[in-house]
C-alpha cells in the first residue's frame, strides 16, 4: 500500500515533467521555430535604403554600422535575428532558412541554411 506522501510525490514529479527527463526529444527542439526568408538589417527590413548598393550591400553596411542582421518573411514579418553572425554575413541578401528559438520578434539562432529553390514541374 502507498503512503499519502509517497504519493503525492509521485504526483508532483509527473506534473513537474521530472519522469523521461534522459529521453532526447525528436525534431526540432521544443521552443525552435523554422522561418525562411530574406536576411536583411534591422534598419531596412525589406526596402533598402541605399539604392546605390545591392540588398547584399545594403544589409552589410548597415550592419557594421551597428544594425542587427534580421529575417523578412513574406512581405511584412521581420525578425531580429541574435548568433551566427559569420553564416548571416555570407548569406545577407539571399533567401535561408533559419531555425532557432523565437522570443518576441528576435530569432536567436541555431542554425541557418541557404532555402532550398522551387522547382517548377
Amino acid at each position: 500500500m502507498k503512503t499519502p506522501l509517497l504519493t503525492s510525490v509521485a504526483l508532483l514529479a509527473v506534473s513537474l515533467g521530472l519522469y523521461g527527463q534522459g529521453a532526447k526529444p525528436k525534431g526540432p527542439l521544443a521552443g525552435e521555430k523554422t522561418l525562411t526568408g530574406v536576411v536583411t538589417d534591422s534598419m531596412c527590413g525589406a526596402s533598402h535604403m541605399a539604392k546605390d548598393k545591392s540588398p547584399a550591400e545594403c544589409t552589410r553596411m548597415c550592419v557594421k554600422q551597428g544594425q542587427k542582421y534580421a529575417l523578412v518573411v513574406g512581405k511584412k514579418d521581420v525578425y531580429t535575428l541574435e548568433g551566427h553572425e559569420a553564416e548571416l554575413d555570407k548569406l545577407a541578401g539571399q533567401r535561408v532558412t533559419v531555425q532557432g528559438k523565437l522570443s518576441g520578434e528576435t530569432l536567436t539562432v541555431s542554425s541557418v541554411t541557404p532555402a532550398k529553390t522551387k522547382t517548377k514541374s
